[in-house]
């Protein structure tokens, strides 16, 4: 009986400047496994840009790609949109109707990191579900309600099919290696790669409980912070806190000096500041909203704050702050202080 060749599934992976290296190659690094281990051309890829030649990732390094208006007119099977920063400044009209043509044809769209943006803005992702990095959760539920955004590591929704990126681009293509081709070959791709077990779409970005590196953090402290960050927006006080911990202020106080060396009112203006950070760089809400978002009744005094956190203040760092990360990271473009 002669065995039925298997389709290639052609892949297309968008890349925009600063896109994330280890996320885009995580991801194609499974199909290379399945096409070896079998002898097989199960799947083949693409790197497109818009204008083509050497697109530089956020790390300095850069792949070779073709120019968008050098594809073909068949369109793929899966197109990948993967991007870092500055997401909102990567849909052209170019790329936004090559998209939603591809996505008439029945193509499988989906995105890595941030590259759900570049989705969203082309109006590829209402009433989906959608992931993008933890980092800009909130920008992107602020910017498109219309969409069902979720922490998880990736987001299967029928052809749109979202990953946060980072490792988990690795689980997302394994993913789809079972989806098409079944558990044998997606197993032996991720032995071969030394992936030792496939997170499902269920996993989240940042698991409970979890400590990387194995340090044990209190049970009372997590707590403590996990009431911090289910209130940033309308901040509570220390002892309403501590209430809710079931610490005493004292000890929570001891708590943050050991594991945090901050105060607990610190660090949660911190945190808030972040959240704050996000809104203010990636998206166009206005100042004054970032600040009532951020659990801040005065502006002037969450302009200082930020200020004092970030080394300039939300306007400027609106402008600024749209660069990649290694050119705008706080502290390093401080000025030294007298």
């Amino acid at each position: 009986m002669v065995e039925a060749i298997q389709p290639t599934t052609r892949l297309v992976v968008i890349v925009a400047p600063s896109f994330n290296m280890s996320a885009t190659m995580g991801f194609i690094d499974p199909f290379r496994a399945a096409n070896y281990l079998d002898g097989r051309s199960y799947f083949r890829w693409e790197f497109v840009s818009e204008t083509g030649g050497l697109c530089v990732s956020s790390n300095g390094a850069g792949i070779e790609t073709q120019a968008q208006h050098d594809l073909g007119p068949e369109p793929p099977d899966i197109a990948i949109v993967s991007t870092s920063w500055n997401p909102e400044k990567h849909l052209t009209d170019r790329l936004g109707s090559v998209l939603r043509q591809w996505a008439r044809s029945g193509t499988t769209l989906g995105a890595l990191d941030t590259g759900a943006f570049v989705l969203a803005q082309a109006g590829l992702l209402k009433g989906r579900r959608a992931t993008v990095h933890y980092e800009h959760i909130d920008a992107f539920q602020e910017l498109y309600p219309d969409i069902e955004v979720v922490e998880n590591l990736y987001a299967l929704d029928g052809n749109r099919i979202t990953c946060c990126g980072g490792g988990a681009s690795v689980d997302f293509a394994l993913q789809i290696v079972q989806g098409i081709h079944g558990s044998a070959l997606a197993n032996a791709a991720a032995r071969y790669i030394f992936h030792d077990r496939l997170r499902g779409p269920a996993a989240m970005q940042q698991p409970e409980g979890s400590e990387p590196l194995g340090a044990l953090v209190p049970a009372t402290l997590k707590t403590a912070i996990q009431v911090m960050e289910a209130h940033l927006e309308d901040p509570l006080s220390i002892p309403d806190i501590c209430e809710q911990a079931g610490v005493s202020h004292r000890q929570l106080d001891r708590l943050f000096a050991t594991y945090i060396k901050k105060t607990p009112a610190l660090y949660y203006r911190d945190i808030r500041l972040d959240r704050a950070r996000g809104l203010v760089t990636q998206t166009e809400l206005p100042i004054a909203q970032v600040a009532m978002a951020s659990g801040f009744a005065s502006q002037v005094h969450f302009s200082r704050a930020y200020k004092d956190r970030f080394g300039l203040p939300p306007s400027q760092d609106r402008t600024e702050g749209r660069v990649p990360f290694e050119y705008r990271a706080w502290p390093m473009h401080r000025k030294p202080k007298a």
